[in-house]
């Protein structure tokens, strides 16, 4: 297959700092955005089709062809509970995957307790899929080196079809799933697993898109004055805002393509703001058209 040139047209207007958290408030709602670090990835794989000549303008990447890129999650306080919207990577492999991808991560449980939060004020937490690096934060190691929740009064919820998809995955995949990421959440009984979109509270669901893996799944919240959008792997980064910039790793690409227009279509027309679960300079925004192309206003959350 022959790559055409993709410009990737990223527009933006003010930038974002590289500060541990934002927060966007709306009487006794509010979200925060929470990294748990950066890690390094081949940017091909990351950029899939999008030849290097057009995305290296966007961002540089080293010497070994990798990018940098964020790991973040989101915090939504509600009156009844506080919901936690992916993991990061977690520290149980941080010294195996310092050389592979230079992993800088472990930071998001000292970011929550800047925000008020421990552990075990978190109710739910809600994962997008179970890559390590959005799961990989469920669990951590005792002394005797079992793995256990993170979040021990916490119920989990994903997708019934990216459990069991995580459970046997392909030899293309098991390098991105980890079981003791996510097995002691069954074996604590905290695992709740859904089938397809579902309403957690009055002002937060989730709809599943696969795409990136089976059983993907968003995020969105209500705030009434705003509405944000927390994507996962379906648009990862503001580069991923074209709809022909689509990871190599993804299982089901064309699936990505249908869902990640469905969404770009949906935010642009109803101002609804995008989190990007693997953003570093810019993190969140609103997303215009022009020139027939998604363009990233950035808003701080």
């Amino acid at each position: 297959m022959i790559n055409q040139p993709i410009n990737l047209n990223i527009i933006t207007c003010g930038t974002l700092s590289l500060g541990v958290k934002y927060t966007m408030n709306s009487g006794e709602n509010s979200v925060d955005l929470v990294s748990d670090g950066t890690l390094m990835i081949d940017g091909g794989t990351a950029f899939g089709q999008v030849p290097r000549i057009e995305w290296e303008t966007q961002i540089k990447p080293d010497r070994r062809n990798r990018i940098r890129i964020g790991m973040n999650s989101m915090l939504i306080k509600t009156p009844d509970s506080n919901i936690l919207v992916d993991t990061g990577a977690g520290s149980k492999r941080i010294d195996t995957l310092k050389e592979t991808h230079h992993i800088n991560g472990n930071k998001l449980t000292r970011n929550m307790k800047e925000l008020g939060l421990s552990t075990r004020d978190i109710d739910i937490v809600l994962l997008t899929h179970l890559h390590f690096d959005h799961s990989g934060g469920c669990t951590k190691l005792t002394r005797s080196g079992d793995a256990i929740p993170i979040y021990p009064n916490a119920r989990y919820i994903i997708q019934q079809d990216c459990w069991e998809s995580a459970l046997n995955p392909s030899e293309r995949y098991q390098s991105t799933f980890f079981h003791e990421d996510f097995l002691p959440l069954e074996k604590s009984n905290q695992l709740e697993l859904v089938r397809g979109d579902k309403d957690i509270t009055h002002s937060v669901k989730v709809k599943m898109t696969g795409g990136p893996s089976k059983g993907h799944q968003v995020i969105f919240v209500n705030l009434g004055s705003e509405k944000l959008v927390f994507a996962g792997d379906l648009i990862p980064t503001p580069y991923h805002l074209q709809p022909e910039c689509i990871s190599a790793v993804d299982e089901f690409p064309n699936d990505t393509l249908v869902q990640k227009k469905e969404l770009l279509d949906m935010i642009m027309k109803d101002g609804w703001i995008i989190v990007f679960s693997h953003g570093q300079d810019q993190r969140s925004g609103y997303v215009e058209e022009w020139k027939g192309k998604p363009h990233l206003l950035p808003k701080e959350i």
